[in-house]
């Protein structure tokens, strides 16, 4: 085992980068003109290989908004089941299609999928393209389907700062209480991306307060393309990318 990946127990992939949402605050830019996505069954087979070898306890899908692309989510997912992880989360905006008959079938998807936590994302910065009306829909699905999400804001500064964006998701996330939706604690937004160009305020771009120390990773992350560990899974069997890993 790869002295740098002994601690590993998570496993994340990025969908796509193709997004229905134009956030002020995402820290990856702006998503116009992204095309493409990852291949399902071999996301699947790198979850296989990798559930022999250690013992990952979590698995999430993301994007981009990886729910333009649900039968892929749930090939993942399904590997994920099948390989005994017991947390196997998405985080989506919600918004992926306007037809009701649509997002009800893919919230039954995701709940016969393995799928057993859903990070809803609601906040001002969401909301200012992306309609609350429809993302309401998709959440009230979910939970006919045994699946309620967990509603997911982001802060701008803190959970306590007192700014209009914070002010607007409060009103937001009051909304989904009302119906006894439950909210998460969120995450705080970090300058980079669009978050330096359009809410720096002067600030300069800052590190990833999520990215891991390269010399003891405990999440392998998988980009939409393909890339992971300065290889790619496309290229090279996923064991011997991981056994040839050096930060």
């Amino acid at each position: 085992m790869n002295v740098y990946l002994e601690n590993l127990e998570r496993i994340e992939f990025s969908i796509t980068m193709c997004c229905t949402g134009r956030c002020r605050h995402c820290s990856q830019g702006d998503h116009r003109g992204c095309v493409g996505h990852i291949d399902g069954a071999k996301a699947a087979e790198v979850v296989e290989k990798v559930c022999c070898v250690y013992d990952v306890k979590s698995l999430m899908t993301f994007g981009g908004e990886p729910l333009l692309y649900p039968e892929i989510v749930c090939t993942i997912h399904r590997a994920a089941e099948r390989a005994g992880i017991p947390r196997r989360e998405i985080i989506t905006n919600g918004f992926f299609s306007r037809n009701k008959e649509r997002i009800a079938a893919v919230a039954r998807m995701l709940a016969h999928s393995g799928v057993n936590r859903v990070l809803l994302s609601v906040d001002a910065f969401h909301q200012e393209t992306i309609p609350v009306e429809t993302v309401e829909i998709f959440a009230d699905c979910l939970r006919n389907e045994g699946l309620p999400p967990e509603i997911h804001p982001a802060w701008l500064g803190s959970k306590e700062a007192d700014n209009e964006y914070n002010s607007r998701t409060r009103e937001l996330l009051d909304r989904f209480r009302e119906k006894c939706y439950t909210v998460s604690a969120g995450n705080i937004i970090f300058p980079k991306g669009n978050a330096v160009k359009l809410l720096g305020e002067g600030r300069e771009a800052s590190d990833d307060p999520y990215e891991e120390d390269p010399r003891d990773l405990h999440s392998l992350c998988i980009d939409a393309d393909g890339r992971t560990l300065n290889s790619n899974i496309y290229e090279a069997d996923i064991i011997d990318i991981m056994e040839n890993y050096k930060p």
